[in-house]
């Protein structure tokens, strides 16, 4: 499907440099062949390649997401476990708590693992390996210590909560100030036309007095 829709974007692409070449023709606009062939190249390749970055920002996206979501699993997992209940109760108990796209990947992870008769780490560890969310793997990694050092779990998930929560913090206030940066751009050059609109009149006497 996605092939499909960068071919479909490609060809729309060609189709456009067709039609501005009509355009051209029509109101005697002399433009050069070469001109024209590589426009056609470049909206073709923008038209194929465009889809991908659009797929990549929905990803890293929905990373950003997952990773919110699992600081607010990893809070209900080791309050759980504060209450008396075992590591794979608190796993599951957590997840049926909480609601959106990851609480229900998380869900048929775990319940992949009953199903299966396999452990909650190795299931969580997969799952981290297909959605590329390296927390996860540090979660199972977690979890498998669990039936020697259970004392130290609690603890180890509050940190974990704690330190991916002051990581996405950090990571929204650089999105926000690269956004703060993006639009200063814009402003400036606002601000640089103006001043050009306003300096035309007494640049062009001076030139002309000269």
């Amino acid at each position: 499907m996605h092939v499909a829709v960068k071919v479909v974007v490609s060809c729309a692409g060609l189709v456009a440099s067709l039609l501005l070449q009509t355009l051209l023709a029509l109101a005697d606009v002399p433009v050069s062949v070469d001109v024209l062939l590589v426009a056609a190249l470049g909206l073709a390749a923008a038209g194929f390649f465009g889809p991908d970055l659009e797929v990549r920002t929905k990803a890293a996206r929905a990373r950003a997401d997952f990773r919110a979501a699992l600081s607010a699993f990893l809070d209900l997992v080791w309050i759980t476990l504060a209450g008396g209940a075992g590591v794979e109760v608190a796993l599951l108990a957590a997840a049926e708590v909480g609601r959106g796209r990851a609480f229900t990947q998380l869900r048929r992870a775990l319940d992949a693992a009953q199903l299966t008769r396999t452990t909650p780490c190795s299931t969580l560890r997969r799952l981290g390996e297909d959605l590329d969310i390296a927390e996860l793997a540090e979660l199972a990694a977690s979890i498998s210590l669990a039936g020697t050092e259970g004392a130290k779990i609690r603890t180890s998930l509050a940190a974990k909560a704690k330190a991916l929560r002051t990581h996405l913090v950090a990571e929204a206030e650089a999105e926000a100030q690269a956004a703060t940066e993006r639009m200063a751009l814009p402003v400036t050059l606002l601000f640089l036309g103006f001043l050009g609109f306003i300096a035309y009149p007494a640049v062009t006497q001076v030139l002309s007095g000269l």
